[in-house]
């Protein structure tokens, strides 16, 4: 994912991600702002705050990676607090304050990765990220937290195409998952074969792996952005590892999330 149509293609994606979520927000009435989220002690607010927030984080990173790495340094000294205390931030600005720095940091940091040239890399919280890699995800943290938003109010959105996108990153942050643990990272390889929102088939990692998961993209995908408990999905896996995998699987950069508790209504 390194030529300029796949930087056009992720982003094309994100913006329809982003403006899907903009649907359901723009016309909320101040009170349903403040209605909890499926995340622990996050508001509706807090959750397109925390969107703000790091799509300015990533402009900075793209634009003045100095000034990014001053960033980094800030989130080091306060690795549990520092997502927090962005979105509180964001989350005490009135509604119609929030959505426009929203809408804003949007098109912003999608001009400045159109202009990231063939190759550019730049800073991240994680790994060093690409133009397309970090649209990818933005793509996926737009979606996740977007499902919060979702699950608060009772909005029930169809999977789409996009998820692939969310589903190739949580494939490719799977060494990351065991890293940000502590772990070692298993040196066998994991295939991973899901049903897509359309009935095709996505595919991840070698043919003849193994260690091998399989179910529905919806799943793996809501997995991957912990926004649902391992014993809550269809997903199989086979092989000690795939196994071990699913439970601390982890698409977002930064310190190991603690995942959400069972509901016991596995699909």
């Amino acid at each position: 994912m390194s030529d300029p149509g796949a930087v056009h293609a992720v982003l094309t994606d994100l913006r329809a991600e982003g403006d899907e979520l903009d649907l359901i927000v723009g016309g909320l009435s101040g009170e349903r702002w403040a209605l909890a989220t499926p995340a622990a002690r996050w508001t509706v607010a807090h959750q397109i705050a925390h969107l703000a927030w790091t799509d300015r984080a990533a402009l900075l990173a793209v634009t003045d990676p100095d000034a990014f790495a001053a960033e980094v340094e800030k989130a080091l000294a306060a690795p549990e607090r520092f997502v927090d205390d962005g979105a509180e931030e964001g989350a005490a600005l009135a509604p119609a304050e929030l959505l426009r720095r929203w809408r804003e940091g949007r098109a912003r940091l999608r001009e400045a990765l159109l202009a990231v040239p063939p190759g550019g890399r730049f800073p991240w919280y994680g790994p060093p990220m690409s133009a397309p890699a970090m649209a990818t995800a933005r793509l996926m943290e737009t979606w996740a937290h977007g499902q919060d938003v979702a699950d608060a109010l009772g909005v029930v959105r169809p999977p789409t195409a996009r998820l692939r996108h969310v589903a190739w990153i949580g494939h490719r942050a799977r060494d990351y998952a065991y890293l940000v643990r502590g772990e070692r990272p298993p040196a066998e390889p994991v295939r991973v074969e899901l049903l897509a929102p359309d009935g095709g088939s996505w595919t991840f990692g070698p043919e003849d792996a193994a260690q091998r998961v399989t179910g529905t993209a919806l799943d793996f995908c809501l997995l991957v952005t912990q926004r649902v408990h391992r014993g809550d999905t269809a997903l199989r896996a086979e092989g000690a590892d795939a196994e071990h995998w699913l439970g601390i699987a982890q698409a977002f950069a930064g310190p190991a999330g603690a995942g959400r508790a069972p509901r016991g209504d596995a699909r």
